[in-house]
């Protein structure tokens, strides 16, 4: 399979492992919601009626006050009280195995590729690290909602990159499936490209 490159050679030959498999929606839908599952911290926390402070003794007598029945002072139903269904603090990590995370990301590379949403350049050159740089290259691409990942993220464009909110850049060893289904177009440098080659072999 052969991809655009942005500048130097016209093409780039690339393996079909990686980038010439068939789109599996189920396994994609199952890997992107076991990652955010995963960054959930799970530490709500509160208290049932046994647990909140006071609640001892009977609030009035049961009968002759005009007053609901009424046992305990701390009952969900009161103000104070404990909560009915109290949040307990819960782990939402989801299993997901190796070779269903990498065949998902193969999934997504390959569905990106077939849609001309993947772009190739041979590197991301900035005089500085100036917002107004990176913005002016992306334009000349057509380039404005997008993921820009690199094989290691240079100073420069880090601080080109960190103000503009549609544009967000990774090294390969933090890419993950929610970055590259939250942006419409994905660039990587030719280097990018070959080290995601060799992990999803």
């Amino acid at each position: 399979m052969k991809l655009k490159v942005l500048n130097g050679k016209p093409e780039m030959q690339v393996s079909d492992t990686a980038f010439g498999r068939e789109f599996n929606e189920a396994l994609v839908h199952q890997v992107v919601t076991a990652y955010q599952a995963a960054g959930r911290a799970g530490t709500k926390a509160q208290k049932t009626r046994a647990e909140v402070r006071g609640g001892g003794r009977k609030p009035h007598a049961q009968k002759g006050t005009g007053q609901a029945r009424a046992g305990s002072n701390r009952s969900p139903i009161w103000v104070g009280g404990g909560r009915a269904f109290a949040a307990k603090p819960r782990d939402f990590t989801q299993k997901v195995n190796r070779k269903m995370y990498q065949g998902a990301m193969r999934s997504m590379l390959s569905e990106l590729a077939r849609q001309d949403r993947l772009r190739v350049t041979e590197d991301i050159t900035l005089e500085a690290g100036k917002t107004r740089l990176l913005v002016n290259q992306l334009k000349d691409w057509d380039l404005e909602d997008v993921l820009i990942i690199v094989e290691a993220v240079e100073e420069k464009l880090f601080l080109a990159a960190r103000n503009l909110h549609k544009v967000e850049v990774l090294e390969v060893g933090k890419l993950n499936p929610v970055a590259l289904v939250s942006h419409d177009k994905v660039l990587l440098t030719v280097a990018a490209v070959k080290l995601i080659e060799e992990r999803l072999q």
